[in-house]
């Protein structure tokens, strides 16, 4: 169904990712999650976890990120040197989803220690511990990233790629988007859909900015401002637009469209009066 709300996470489905993730689970294949900054692709794996009834492990994926960081290593403890397993050790003892947000900042060495668990071994190898470890059915390789905006020296392969079953991710029509915010934030819909609109004339203007564009995630912390008594305006300013650039003619230009969307939307109806939080009546 189009709207699903779990005990703790909220999640608005864009088409048939729900159906392809459970079949993905069923055939127990891994999934890469691509789509903009803040579509909702970590809150569409917290979900799903919800709704498979598995653990979520989530590791952020970063320059640094080494494969010990993902297995483990031994470390001292008491006098003793014992072996400590990593984050992706347990999450695959555990029968966990093993979600790596932007998996395309891992340096690819760090990468090669997942081959085993994404082909038809699915099998963990710890050569430091001499332990071979493998993946119950219900463990689930999880990654992620923005295929948008990212540097040409950091391209995943093709053939790490073709291990995956691919789901392309993006953000919901606005009157979908705007259910979110209602649903998250409590604001009336009417504002909703101005952010909405502010956020949607922003992405258009993309291809000549040339800026990662506003995402649903900070559409929500926005409405979260709107709701506690900042205006329209206030909560654009800082949530949506501040964030885009540094330069001070982009901002300016940014904040005019924004103006034109939210104040425009808003005196269309001669009607609606607004309060100080934004809201119409």
């Amino acid at each position: 169904m189009d709207s699903e709300r779990m005990q703790q996470h909220f999640y608005q489905s864009n088409g048939n990712e729900v159906a392809l993730f459970r079949r993905a689970a069923e055939q127990r294949v891994p999934v890469m999650l691509t789509g903009p900054t803040g579509c909702g692709k970590t809150r569409f794996v917290e979900y799903m976890g919800e709704v498979l009834g598995r653990p979520v492990v989530t590791i952020s994926c970063h320059d640094d990120l080494t494969s010990s960081d993902l297995v483990g290593r031994f470390m001292v403890t008491g006098g003793d040197v014992v072996w400590t397993d990593g984050p992706l050790t347990r999450a695959v003892k555990d029968g966990a989803i093993c979600y790596m947000d932007e998996v395309v900042e891992a340096r690819h060495d760090s990468l090669a220690v997942l081959h085993s668990l994404t082909d038809h071994r699915r099998t963990l190898y710890l050569d430091r511990a001499g332990e071979v470890v493998r993946a119950p059915d219900s463990f689930m390789l999880v990654c992620s990233y923005n295929p948008a905006y990212r540097s040409s020296l950091k391209e995943l392969k093709p053939s790490f790629r073709q291990r995956f079953v691919t789901v392309a991710m993006t953000y919901l029509p606005p009157e979908r988007e705007a259910e979110v915010l209602v649903a998250e934030a409590g604001i009336d819909a009417a504002v909703a859909r101005r952010l909405v609109n502010c956020a949607t004339a922003i992405r258009n203007a993309d291809d000549v900015f040339h800026f990662e564009p506003p995402s649903t995630r900070v559409l929500v912390t926005a409405a979260k401002l709107v709701a506690s008594g900042a205006t329209e305006i206030e909560a654009a300013d800082v949530c949506i637009l501040a964030p885009l650039s540094n330069d001070g003619a982009i901002t300016d230009g940014l904040r005019e469209l924004a103006a034109a969307s939210l104040l425009g939307a808003a005196t269309s109806d001669p009607t609606a009066t607004h309060t100080p939080g934004g809201s119409r009546t």
